[in-house]
This record gives structure tokens, C-alpha cells and sequence, in this order.
């Protein structure tokens, strides 16, 4: 198993344990923390979720799902304020609109400038509408946008076991609150923080902005560090009795108190400065090393709340939660460099459950990586409007696909992602007014014709004297100037107009030029 290599920035969870006597989050004033090896008999209250349907999804087309989290309403904000998606993998998008590459669908619709000029524009707020939080949120330029996809996420049902973990929207301009998280296939852009389900559905997230204005949406949050605030954050609809998987970013054992306190569940990889009394009991690295792969040792909290598990693959990995132990143990295949061969290694219980649960904000960063809305801009705005489109659309094929399968649907029948994404924007073309499709139409050139590429420069440029440089061109084989009952031969170049003068007619530049 990989463990996540994640660097601290900026100093902000530098004290991850540091109410475990104090405020609110940790153990009781006067408990004595140690911990021993005994079996782990954790008390967790049944998981009171079930499986509700807050929507119900019967017969639904692709688009239906889609408009849960972008709809009509949100459209007509986004084309009020502006004035008010990409599947073909082309290198540049003026290819859509090329006479050997055009797209009918997209080509037909909307003339390429005005394309580019309305996502130059594009906007979710009117510039005299500026919210009086503007100061404290500093993404209020696409919060409408945001709270809208985040409404869609929400209603979705609660599972018994989601996952919490980073998601990058990726930008490399200027930006103000840019992260950078190592190890990331896109480390460099905006950090948002999603709760997922198993399966890649994300249920809630927060794009981070520092954590002065994550605290504030917190109750009670004084003296919890980082990762305890965005655990606190995203549980706050999850129901009594989930267990919540995440790495070791978040995993403090005052993160785990909170948890404890909502009957939440928390299991994850653990830094060793975090549990360092629990270390103290357990065998150290070259003791583990020499028992060989897949050796396993485990200690439990005094209180019997809380069991680390210290499993040695190719190098220890620390495990810490409050509902897995050790046991009941089982195996898996694992690659030996040295035999070059993969061999049979014991696993812990917390292993497995980790390994099959965490993987759901991976899932969906996966399935947005597909087909990303990749527009070379230098605007965060645009940027995110992109990403969090994406995260519609990927959310929205998963939850197709999952209804689907669970309505029996023949394999073939269910569409792929591709699919699902030119079936949706179809959807969204078609909804176009018809005087809209008229007025691209009326501005469209004819096929075959030919525009003058020098533009004509204003009546005064061209019969004010001083404003043009002539240059004497004598040629070798002149063309005639083609006005009517002019036999002129000789001619100069003007620089101005970047056309001919002919000099016999004595007409200005734009009267009198050749074609040759």
C-alpha cells in the first residue's frame, strides 16, 4: 500500500494533538493517556442512514441527472451576467470552426469570435451586484455557480462509508490563493477539499481559502488544527454511525475526538509524531523487518477507543481508527523486487477496509481527467467554471451508471462516458432559441467566400495627404490599373493602406489599386 506523501504549508497544522487536554475536541480534563496491547472491542452504533432516495430518479434520460446540478436556472444566470463543453480532444479550439475539422453541432450554433468574446466575459455575478462578504470570501466572483453544483451534491443519499481527501483544480496563472500539494498528477492550483462516496460520487466539498474562513464556518473551532476542521466540515450531514476514511493529512487523535463525538467513525494512515505514547509500545522498524513482510503488531487506548496498527510491508505504515483493528487478518499478492516475483503477505483487517474504501475523490478525479475542459486561459474564474462543470458531469454519468446497474441494464445498454457527455451537450444545443440559431446564420459568411484580410482604415486616414508614405515601384512586367479608360503602368506602394496608387490616373489608394 502507498502512503501519501503530503507536505504542511505554511505552518497551518504544525500542532495536530494540541487539545487533546483541552477545549471541547480531546479527552476528558485529568485523563492520563497509554496505551496496551488487548484485543479492540470498539462500541459503534449501527449506521441509521439506510438507504433513502431523496430524489427520485425512475426513468430519467441523461440530461435529467445532469440538471441537478447545472439547470436552467443556473444557465440563464450565467447568460444574464456575461452579458448579460469538450469531448473532441483538439489541440486548439478555434479547430472546432476550421473548414477540414469543424464540428456541425458546435459550428452551427455559435460563430467562433463570438465563442471566444462570451468565455472572455463569462460570468456568474453582476459586476454592480458585489456581494458585502466579498472581503471574506474570496471566491465570490463564482459563488453562484459553486453553491448551485454543491445544492446537487447534497441531495444526494448519505452511504454508510465515504471518503475524504484533497482535489486539485489545476492553474498555473496568478492566482492569490494557489496551493501547491506534491505528488499530485496536477499539484499546482486550487485546493478543495470532497467528501465522496466508494464508488466516486462526491457528496459535499469546500474549496479552501485559508483556514481563518474554514474556522468560521465551524463550530466550536477553536484549537483544532487543519485537518480537524475539514473533517468537522464535511460530516457536518452525514448521519449517525459512518465510518470516514482519509489519509494521514487529516488523521489527529483530536480529529478523532471530534469524530467520536458526532458517532462518526474515522480511519486513516497516521504520522508517527502524532501517536508517539502508542510508539513506544509497539516493535520498532528493524525488529519488523527482520519478521519479514506482512508482520503486524497493535495497541489500543486505554479507554478502548482508539487502535494503532502498525503493519510492515516494504517499509511500516501506521494505521489509527476507531471502528478496524487488526483482525480478523487476511492475505493479498504483493510485488517482490528481490525474487521478482509477487508472494503471498498477511493483511490486517484496517488494511482492507482502507485500501476498498478510499479510493472515491481518486475515482472521480480519474473520471474528470478524461475529458477535462482544458481552455488555455489566464483567468482562475474560468478555470473553475471549467472544473466544477466537470465534476457535474462526471458526478451525474456515475450516478447514471449506478441506477442503471441496479435496474439490471444490459452492459451494452449503458452509455459510456463519452457518450454521456455528447448526448448531455446535445441536450444543452438543442435548447437554443431559434431566433438565436437565425441571427448566427444571418452573420455567417456564405461557403466560398473571401474577405479582405487589410481592413480599411477611416475616411480621414484616407484622403489626408500627410498621413501617407508613398514608395516608387517600378516593375519589371506591370499590370494595367484595372479602372475603366485608364492605361497607367507606373504606380507606388503605399504603406498606409498597404495598397497601389496608380499615378497616371491620379486616383486615391483605394480607387485606383492593382491587383498584381
Amino acid at each position: 500500500m502507498n502512503e501519501p506523501q503530503h507536505k504542511k504549508k505554511h505552518g497551518e497544522n504544525d500542532k495536530p494533538d494540541q487539545v487533546e487536554q483541552g477545549h471541547g475536541a480531546g479527552p476528558k480534563k485529568g485523563f492520563r493517556e497509554y496505551w496496551k496491547s488487548a484485543p479492540f472491542n470498539p462500541i459503534v452504533v449501527p449506521f441509521q442512514g439506510g438507504d433513502e432516495q431523496l430524489v427520485e430518479r425512475a426513468d430519467w434520460w441523461p440530461a435529467d441527472y445532469m440538471e441537478q446540478y447545472i439547470d436552467a436556472e443556473l444557465m440563464k444566470v450565467v447568460a444574464d451576467c456575461t452579458n448579460s463543453m469538450s469531448c473532441v480532444p483538439y489541440p486548439q479550439t478555434r479547430m472546432f470552426w476550421s473548414n477540414a475539422l469543424r464540428i456541425p453541432a458546435i459550428s452551427d450554433s455559435m460563430r467562433r469570435d463570438r465563442f471566444f468574446k462570451l468565455r472572455s466575459h463569462l460570468k456568474v455575478v453582476i459586476d454592480n451586484d458585489v456581494p458585502e462578504d466579498r472581503k471574506t470570501d474570496k471566491f465570490w466572483k463564482v459563488r453562484p455557480f459553486m453553491n448551485r453544483v454543491l445544492d446537487g451534491c447534497c441531495i444526494q443519499a448519505r452511504p454508510e462509508s465515504v471518503s475524504i481527501d484533497e482535489q486539485m483544480i489545476p492553474f498555473t496563472g496568478a492566482c492569490p490563493f494557489r496551493q501547491y500539494v506534491p505528488l499530485k498528477p496536477n499539484p499546482v492550483g486550487m485546493k478543495n477539499f470532497v467528501l465522496a462516496s466508494t464508488d466516486g460520487i462526491v457528496l459535499d466539498f469546500e474549496v479552501y481559502q485559508g483556514s481563518k474562513a474554514l474556522a468560521s464556518q465551524v463550530p466550536d473551532a477553536e484549537g483544532l488544527g487543519l485537518g480537524a476542521l475539514v473533517l468537522r466540515r464535511l460530516t457536518e450531514t452525514v448521519h449517525p454511525g459512518t465510518k470516514v476514511y482519509c489519509d494521514r493529512f487529516f488523521t489527529t487523535i483530536s480529529a478523532v475526538e471530534c469524530m467520536l463525538e458526532k458517532q462518526v467513525y474515522l480511519t486513516g494512515t497516521v504520522m508517527k509524531n502524532r501517536v508517539t505514547k502508542a510508539m513506544q509500545k509497539l516493535p520498532s522498524e528493524k525488529i519488523m523487518k527482520q519478521q519479514g513482510r506482512g508482520t503486524t503488531a497493535s495497541v489500543v487506548r486505554g479507554d478502548g477507543k482508539l487502535c494503532v496498527v502498525k503493519w510492515f510491508d516494504n517499509k511500516p505504515v501506521m494505521m489509527l481508527s476507531t471502528v478496524h483493528a487488526e483482525q480478523p487478518e487476511d492475505t493479498c499478492q504483493r510485488w517482490s523486487k528481490k525474487e521478482k516475483h509477487y508472494m503471498t503477505v498477511r493483511r490486517p483487517s484496517i488494511v482492507r477496509e482502507y485500501n476498498a474504501k478510499m479510493g472515491g475523490v481518486d475515482l472521480s478525479d480519474r473520471m474528470m481527467s478524461y475529458y477535462r475542459m482544458s481552455v488555455r486561459t489566464k483567468k482562475w474564474t474560468i478555470r473553475m467554471l471549467m472544473h466544477f462543470m466537470d465534476l457535474a458531469l462526471a458526478n451525474s454519468w456515475l450516478l447514471y451508471r449506478r441506477d442503471n446497474q441496479e435496474n439490471g441494464t444490459p452492459r451494452k445498454g449503458i452509455m459510456k462516458f463519452l457518450e454521456y457527455r455528447m448526448d448531455v451537450a446535445q441536450v444543452f444545443l438543442n435548447k437554443c432559441k431559434v431566433t438565436d440559431a437565425e441571427e448566427e446564420r444571418a452573420h455567417r459568411p456564405e461557403p466560398g467566400q473571401r474577405f479582405r484580410v487589410t481592413p480599411i482604415p477611416n475616411i480621414s486616414v484616407r484622403t489626408a495627404s500627410a498621413g501617407h508614405l508613398p514608395e516608387v515601384a517600378n516593375l519589371k512586367n506591370p499590370m494595367r490599373c484595372r479602372l475603366q479608360g485608364c492605361t497607367g503602368k507606373s504606380r507606388v506602394h503605399c504603406l498606409t493602406c498597404n495598397v497601389f496608387l496608380c499615378l497616371q490616373s491620379g486616383r486615391n489608394c483605394y480607387e485606383a489599386f492593382h491587383t498584381g
